[in-house]
């Protein structure tokens, strides 16, 4: 099959939609929702959103610390183990209770701690590539495009799309909602506008990878059609130094999710 016409074309527009479009702005970047903001209108990203489009990336980020530090212990046996024998020692050592009891509190703050030194590296480095210049990875390029979800004019959501074409697939990536418009489908509609995207542009599968400890996430992929294909501890998020400190304090558990659309 020659891909390559598709690959040329496979620009950020699909063809039109069904269904009612996303009027236009009127007044405000973010554009306008449907009469009334009874709805979401899901479109492609505008410039003038950068800023908007940032921080909802780094505030849903941001929201990863404190899952990583502490939910995220609970998916670590091997951790939770170090700690316990490190309690232990210290009891053997000291022979104090009120010592031993202070042990689980200061390894929490150490996750904590290594878990924000972590995400805030990986968050420098996305904002210092893509999310630099979103027009210019996302809406120039061939096989790529970047959504926003828009409410009452205002942005309240993003996800991006990017193709790789020596397997001929297509990556969800960036997906985050604002925090206070969270419950209403919004990222489930975001997660369809890529679909939507690969389904037009003929591509084989829709591929995501994810660090997110929350279970509704996981469960989102899942309800869109994805299959988990596996997990690894063995992920380096880009900021990581590999330090042994990193090692003790801060681990992350990387899922690999996949939706097959055609056979090639």
């Amino acid at each position: 099959e020659d891909h390559e016409g598709r690959r040329q074309s496979a620009r950020c527009s699909p063809p039109p939609r069904i269904g009612p479009r996303c009027p236009p702005p009127h007044g405000g970047a973010g554009g306008a929702g449907p009469p009334g903001g009874r709805g979401v209108c899901i479109r492609e990203f505008r410039a003038a959103e950068q800023e908007a489009a940032r921080r909802i990336f780094y505030d849903g980020i941001m929201e990863r610390i404190p899952n990583t530090a502490f939910r995220g212990l609970r998916q670590h046996p091997r951790a939770q183990l170090l700690y316990a024998l490190l309690a232990a020692l210290c009891f053997a050592v000291s022979r104090s209770l009120l010592l031993t009891c202070l042990v689980p509190a200061a390894l929490l703050g150490l996750r904590y701690y290594y878990s924000r030194k972590v995400i805030r590296a990986y968050l420098e480095c996305a904002l210092h590539t893509d999310m630099a210049d979103i027009e210019q990875y996302y809406m120039k390029p061939p096989g790529s495009c970047f959504w926003v979800a828009v409410l009452d004019g205002n942005v309240v959501g993003i996800v991006a799309a990017r193709a790789h074409e020596e397997d001929n697939t297509v990556e969800l990536l960036r997906m985050s909602v604002d925090s206070r418009f969270r419950g209403k489908g919004i990222a489930k509609a975001l997660g369809r506008k890529v679909l939507e995207f690969a389904v037009v542009h003929n591509y084989s599968a829709v591929v995501l990878g994810t660090t997110a400890v929350k279970v509704a996430a996981h469960k989102l992929y899942e309800s869109l059609g994805f299959r988990h294909m596996g997990a690894s501890d063995r992920y380096v998020l880009p900021g990581m130094t590999l330090s042994l400190a990193e090692r003790l304090f801060f681990q992350v558990r990387y899922h690999r999710y996949r939706l097959q659309l055609r056979e090639e």
